[in-house]
Order: structure tokens, then C-alpha cells, then sequence
């Protein structure tokens, strides 16, 4: 059967937009969610240990942030988007070694400039990374446009409200939305839900309002809701796991999920753990189809 050259053309158009360049695959899900860990968890460690610890802790995947010690053996080596091939081709054959794969970058200025934007999202594409986080409102105009290029996500993250600092409004998930939401769809949040707990917000009602934008989530545990608050194992403290993964769910949502604890800093691989056990579990409840 003859197909006219109009409808394939709508047809490849139609899958161009509708299908991700870089969908993070399904066997990295962790009861169904690709769950591993955002590498600052190990920042005592260098970016090669990190992929190994992110393995030990049982992750799948893991998200990089920029200046992180090379190796064990270079530390004055920085690994971020400005590293060589050499260091590029070296964490990718860790990565493969470990089974682990990189997903995201971050939190990382991105530049008003394009020519600087665009390293950074060069860097994103080596890795095929679903995605990059950062803070840097001032250049949304420049993300934008390399988010059509390059078909990579920008999730805005929020840090914990500094009363000291009135003019950072990252903390407040309606401001968040402000700024993303007349903007391409792949352009969402970063939902570190530890920085709302700290903050004084409910995790579930911060989704809720971003419904739709979440790009990806830093995933914490806090001992008390406060701005001192700290990481503790998953399910032994506030920040309502359970309901954040229903939520996530009921967004159905693709992007990554990123470990980030932020305590314990030398031994916190059994900590992370936690949290992979903690999904495993809640996604293993009686009565749910596997």
C-alpha cells in the first residue's frame, strides 16, 4: 500500500515531537521509577567512586554536578563540562563497567551567553543525559532555544528559603511555576523535596502545584521540619515518601529520581540504600500488579 508523501511527512513530524531523543530506559526503573543518585551524595569522594558507590548502594542511574574530584588517583582533576574526551571516554567506561547510567547534570549556572549555554548542553548530549538542572533564570531565553535544539530538559531547582535573601524565590514551588510555565514543556523543575521540608512545605503539595513540569526530583529524608534540618534513612523521617511516589505516579512521571543525602557524608552508601529498599518495598505492596 502507497502512503502520500504528505501523510509520512505529518507522520515523522508527529513522532518528532511526540518521542524523546533521550528517554531514560526502562530497565533502570526501580519500582518504576529510575532511582539512583545524585553524586554530591558522595562529594567526599571523586566522580568515578561516586559511580561505584552509587552501584554499591543498588541506584541504576546517577546524575553528576559540576567540580567533583576526577578519580582517586587525579584529584586536582575537576570533572564537569568543561573535561577533556579522555575524562569523558574514562566515566563512560566506569559507567558501563557498573551498569549505572547517567541521566542528569547539575545544579550547574547555565549562561546567558549561547556559546557558553552550549558547552554545557554538548556535555549533556556526549552522555545522552535526559536532562540538566540549574537556577539560572536570567538565561531562560537561551535555554529555551537549545532545549528545541538539542531535545534536553532544564528542570529549575529550589533551594531552602533564606530570609536573608529576599530576592531568592527558587524555595517557593508558585514561583517556580512562574517562570516555566509559558515556556517549551521540557523546560520544568528540579523538586528537591528536602529544601521544601527545610523550608517549612509539604513535598506532596509542592508536586501538586508543579503538576506536569517536573522534570526530575532530588530525593531526601529530614529528621525534622526546619532549616536545620538533616538527611536521615528513608521512611524515618517528614517528608512523606510514600505520598510523593503516589504523586509522582499519578503525574506519570519519566524523568529521574536522584539520592541526594546530604549527612553522613564518609559512610552514607548504607543510607542511600535506604531509599532504593524503601521504593522496592512501597512498590511491592500486596494487592499492586508488579
Amino acid at each position: 500500500m502507497k502512503i502520500k508523501l504528505t501523510q509520512l511527512l505529518a507522520a515523522l513530524c508527529f513522532a518528532g515531537f511526540a518521542v524523546s531523543a533521550t528517554p531514560i530506559p526502562t530497565n533502570c526503573l526501580t519500582g518504576g521509577l529510575a532511582l539512583g543518585c545524585q553524586a554530591w551524595t558522595f562529594k567526599e569522594f571523586s566522580v568515578m567512586e561516586a559511580i561505584d558507590k552509587t552501584a554499591a548502594a543498588g541506584g541504576k542511574v546517577i546524575e553528576f554536578y559540576p567540580g567533583q574530584k576526577f578519580s582517586a588517583e587525579k584529584p586536582d582533576l575537576k570533572f564537569d563540562h568543561n573535561a577533556t574526551d579522555e575524562m569523558i571516554a574514562a566515566v563512560q567506561a566506569q559507567l558501563k563497567l557498573r551498569d549505572i547510567r547517567a541521566v542528569n547534570y547539575g545544579v550547574v549556572s547555565i549562561p546567558k551567553d549561547e556559546a557558553g549555554a552550549r558547552k554545557i548542553f554538548e556535555f549533556a548530549k556526549k552522555f545522552q543525559l535526559y536532562g540538566i538542572t540549574t537556577e539560572s533564570v536570567d538565561a531562560l531565553d537561551t535555554i529555551e532555544k537549545l532545549v528545541k535544539e538539542y531535545d534536553i530538559r532544564v528542570g529549575f531547582h529550589d533551594h531552602q528559603h533564606q530570609p536573608n535573601k529576599p530576592d531568592y524565590k527558587m524555595w517557593d514551588p508558585n514561583y517556580v511555576l512562574s517562570v516555566v510555565k509559558n515556556r517549551d514543556t521540557r523546560i520544568g523543575a528540579c523538586a528537591d523535596i528536602g529544601h521544601w521540608v527545610q523550608s517549612g512545605l509539604k513535598p506532596v503539595d509542592c508536586l501538586k502545584i508543579l503538576s506536569g513540569r517536573i522534570i526530575s526530583v532530588h530525593l531526601h529524608e529530614m529528621n525534622e521540619v526546619s532549616p536545620t534540618a538533616h538527611d536521615v534513612p528513608a521512611g524515618t523521617g517528614y517528608c512523606d515518601l510514600a505520598g510523593v511516589i503516589d504523586e509522582l505516579k499519578r503525574q506519570n512521571f519519566t524523568g529521574n529520581v536522584s539520592i541526594e543525602y546530604e549527612y553522613n557524608w564518609k559512610n552514607s552508601v548504607t543510607d542511600a540504600a535506604s531509599f532504593v529498599g524503601f521504593v522496592r518495598g512501597y512498590a511491592a505492596r500486596p494487592g499492586l500488579t508488579p
